[in-house]
């Protein structure tokens, strides 16, 4: 116990201090980490809704084409179905890219003096301490 307490008093810690800063710490990795549950469950619930979405729309495809009276109506109607999946299709990439810089944002929070995305640093591309 005397080279701990010997310990402390080399690098000038208080015990009590030393306390403090680490249930600070913890509360901020606990908030970090309920951000990054946060993004994760709004992603996974976004992405959920998606697929039910282009269920939707691969069955709105099948009634389409079977009423049908000819090919080329039917290549009418498939060519307007392609159209909107290739529209679902670029709305789903811009949404993994928003759903990854979410993730990695809210990552870099745990590392101490983390990289931030720009507009959210102090000018040297470091965060606030």
């Amino acid at each position: 116990m005397a080279q701990t307490d010997q310990g402390f008093s080399s690098i000038n810690l208080n015990p009590a201090e030393f306390a403090a800063t680490a249930k600070a710490n913890m509360q901020k990795l606990a908030g970090a980490h309920s951000a990054f549950l946060e993004k994760l469950q709004e992603a996974n619930k976004h992405w959920l809704d998606r697929v039910q979405e282009e269920t939707q729309l691969v069955s709105e495809l099948a009634g389409t084409l079977a009423k049908a009276r000819s090919v080329p109506e039917a290549m009418v109607l498939y060519q307007d179905w392609v159209t909107r999946w290739l529209a679902m299709i670029a709305e789903e990439s811009k949404q993994v890219l928003d759903d990854t810089q979410k993730f990695m944002e809210s990552s870099a929070q745990l590392l101490p003096g983390a990289w931030t995305p720009k507009g959210s640093s102090n000018g040297n591309g470091r965060s606030e301490p």
